[in-house]
């Protein structure tokens, strides 16, 4: 029998066991939901079909098993979030047709020494500020190959792979176009009709934690390694290109346009914009002659199935609240509001933290907000922290390559040992958890 058969019948049948153990719990809709939901999980994780298909089946089950109608589930599939996604990949689609994406990234490692500590942190941040405006995804694909080459020591060459999965993961999260969870709370917020959190904004509440990680993870994978000289990546281009320097001035033009829209309360209100027109023009700006880089047969490169994963994932959440699954889990979760807000946000984190090693961030958030939503409003929480939390916690899963893309890149080299990275992982899982506790509790509240 084929394999992707012997998989997609190993999801119908963990579908429908995930169907009768709901059923002892909840009433017959959320339990086809979460059987549903065991079946997309499955075949989004073992790969028994492609991504883009898995993504779109909800379009028809939600409909036939009357868990929402087709209108209602389609809708997911176009919020406007997903168009803030779009513009950002293809900014990023230019970034790498001219090889900016090299230059930046030679350009951080060559401020730091040649030691392994050095290599690490520069091989880490690279891949931090690469994953703020290209997905996590795409700057492991990059600068993973990077650290074949670089040492021959294979103990300092695993260190780098990890440096730089980890430091993609880390830095994902300091844009709301970083990382897939992001937009998904982007997304998720807009249906609740929350305050959304300006572009700059988030940064400014980002930032600190992804320095603060950064410094964390270079330390620790390079104690124990011996003071080996290694050489910087080699900066190719002296000077900037043409075409280089006319993006840079594009991405700053759009980074000083973001930074004027952003609202300063109570002192400015910003120029009013929807900040995800503002990403898709600039996108589109690529495909002007003279001034952008971008021929249509570039928009291939688009990741299409990412747009239906984000939708996939918008209608879960959709189908928890409409349903009243969301409220029904959170009922079980009841004894945890009962603890002091600072107890509260640890339990959800590291909830989220270590759930998410074992299934997709994105899968897992899009299910997980809104029982967060329903469990903040019992506990009578700023719903945009708690939701903030949760979140980030996605992303900063590093225990084991099904958790996040670059934990699964990293995997792939056939370098990293899945011992060794839930060895590391496990550590910055629990150091993550207490680092997103901390600055959320005693700095996100007082700025969201």
């Amino acid at each position: 029998m084929d394999s992707n058969i012997k998989k997609i019948i190993l999801g119908l049948i963990l579908g429908l066991i995930g169907f009768g153990v709901a059923s002892i719990f909840f009433e017959p809709t959320h339990a086809r939901l979460l059987g549903v939901i065991v079946l997309l999980v499955t075949l989004w994780t073992n790969d028994g079909l492609p991504l883009g298909v898995v993504s779109l089946m909800p379009i028809a089950l939600f409909p036939a098993l009357g868990i929402l109608n087709t209108a209602a589930t389609t809708a997911n599939y176009s919020k406007t979030t997903i168009y803030l996604f779009l513009g950002g990949f293809l900014l990023a689609i230019a970034t790498e047709k001219t090889d900016l994406h090299k230059v930046i990234a030679s350009k951080i490692t060559s401020v730091f020494p040649s030691t392994p500590l050095g290599l690490i942190t520069s091989l880490a941040t690279a891949a931090a500020v690469l994953s703020s405006f290209l997905s996590n995804t795409t700057t492991a694909l990059l600068l993973i190959p990077i650290a074949s080459f670089l040492v021959e020591d294979m103990k300092m060459k695993v260190r780098l792979i990890l440096a730089i999965a980890y430091g993609a993961s880390i830095g994902g999260i300091i844009t709301p176009i970083g990382t897939p969870p992001n937009l998904i709370l982007m997304g998720f917020m807009e249906s609740k009709n929350l305050e959304m959190i300006p572009f700059v904004k988030w940064i400014g509440l980002t930032l600190p934690l992804a320095m603060i990680m950064l410094v964390v993870i270079s330390f620790i994978l390079s104690y124990g390694l011996k003071e080996i000289k290694v050489a910087a990546m080699d900066v190719k281009h002296k000077m900037l290109t043409k075409d280089q320097s006319r993006l840079v001035k594009i991405l700053g033009a759009l980074i000083v346009l973001l930074l004027v829209n952003s609202p300063i309360k109570p002192f400015y209100s910003g120029l009013g914009l929807d900040e995800k027109v503002i990403l898709l023009s600039f996108g589109l700006l690529m495909f002007i002659p003279k001034i952008g880089f971008l021929a249509w047969d570039d928009s291939k490169k688009v990741p299409y199935e990412i747009m239906f994963l984000f939708g996939a994932g918008f209608a879960i959440a959709a189908a928890f609240g409409k349903t009243g699954l969301a409220a029904a889990i959170a009922n079980y979760l009841l004894v945890i509001t009962q603890l002091p807000p600072f107890a509260i946000l640890l339990c959800v984190a590291l909830l989220i933290t270590f759930t998410t090693e074992i299934t997709s961030n994105t899968a897992l958030i899009s299910i997980a907000l809104p029982i967060i939503f329903s469990l903040g409003e019992a506990a009578n929480m700023d719903m945009t922290l708690i939701l903030m939390t949760a979140t980030i916690c996605a992303s900063y899963a590093f225990m084991l390559p099904i958790a996040t893309p670059p934990n699964a890149i990293a995997m792939s080299t056939g370098c990293v040992q899945v011992k060794t990275m839930a060895k590391y992982g496990f550590v910055f899982n629990i150091i993550g958890i207490l680092s997103i506790t901390l600055v959320s509790y005693f700095y996100w509240q007082y700025f969201i």
